[in-house]
């Protein structure tokens, strides 16, 4: 990407203030303590513009902190907490599950993710994730790992997924849908066009926004704007890449942070499994303001040679994080 493509970047993904808002559709930003909150989508639903990652929060070896860190980040102003049912054989949602005890639960929005390619596979995972979660229902379930060009067909074939998810809506186990993914673009876009071809409306869509995906197969520049033009909450994860971002020494913690909250994200996921970490989330939701389109730009001219070949976003060009390829039991 030369000078004249990153600007054209900018143009497309770097909205900032009031632009931002008003393209993604949803309510002026507020901000309460150390936290910026925003509206998901067409949901209408306030969240924290920083979330929980869920996969970190099964990494310490002690179940104990990561219930510590679960509830000092709510403490603290966090709302949107992510998980997955395959995380850690589960061990990821049951410490979630007993954080949101004594009335944590009532002040989160909580979101969590299945990789069943079945009916039968979705709502034997859906069921698993509300016993270990310890709620009645789930703010918001996602269609985890949509990585290859069949898994839209997948989501929406006859005893797929679409069917257990809509009659756990509809039993009142899950209150939006979304779709996740981390592989490329493309995929994305193919579920956003067959959904549109049932005439499906998803909720919310997670993906990988960085300082290097600004370069490199872009989620951002490729598939944000059609999610804020379409109304679907934008959930932004991998910030850091789970740290290969920051392994390329052209950009700091703070930057890689501040980066996706620029962009027109509902939430940016972020991975704490220390306090450490969960005081770096918070300082940059604290110190975070709109960029200018020159610091974007500058920021982006840093990333833009070691981003080139994807070698600092192997969820793309390997199958490193593919856990329903490593495991295809889990898809049923």
């Amino acid at each position: 990407m030369d000078r004249r493509d990153a600007l054209k970047a900018v143009a497309a993904i770097a909205l900032t203030g009031a632009a931002r808002e008003a393209a993604a559709g949803r309510a002026s930003a507020s901000k309460s303590g150390e936290m910026v909150y925003r509206v998901l989508g067409r949901t209408g639903e306030k969240v924290s513009a920083v979330g929980l990652g869920g996969h970190h929060i099964g990494r310490p070896r002690d179940a104990a902190e990561g219930i510590r860190i679960i509830r000092s980040a709510i403490d603290r102003g966090v709302t949107f907490l992510d998980n997955c049912w395959d995380y850690h054989d589960g061990e990821s949602e049951r410490r979630m599950g007993d954080a949101l005890r004594d009335g944590y639960r009532k002040r989160v929005f909580l979101m969590t993710k299945f990789d069943g390619r079945t009916k039968a596979s979705t709502a034997s995972q859906i069921d698993d994730s509300l016993k270990r979660l310890q709620t009645d229902s789930i703010d918001l379930m996602q269609y985890h790992e949509n990585i290859r060009m069949e898994d839209p067909d997948r989501f929406f074939a006859p005893g797929g997924p679409v069917e257990a998810l809509l009659e756990a809506k509809k039993a009142g186990k899950i209150r939006y849908i979304g779709f996740t993914g981390h592989k490329d673009p493309a995929v994305h876009l193919r579920m956003l066009d067959v959904a549109a071809s049932h005439g499906f409306h998803f909720d919310a869509c997670q993906m990988p926004l960085n300082v290097m995906d600004a370069h490199f197969r872009s989620f951002g520049r490729e598939v944000v704007p059609r999610l804020v033009k379409e109304g679907v909450g934008v959930l932004g994860m991998k910030p850091m890449g789970d740290g290969f971002v920051l392994k390329s020494g052209a950009v700091t913690p703070i930057e890689c942070l501040h980066y996706a909250l620029n962009l027109p994200t509902s939430v940016v996921i972020t991975g704490c499994e220390s306090m450490e970490r969960l005081d770096q989330a918070l300082e940059a939701a604290r110190t975070f303001r709109p960029m200018s389109q020159a610091a974007v730009e500058a920021l982006l001219q840093k990333t833009k040679s070691p981003a080139a070949t994807g070698q600092f976003e192997p969820f793309k060009t390997t199958a490193m994080f593919d856990g329903t390829a490593r495991n295809p039991q889990w898809m049923g």
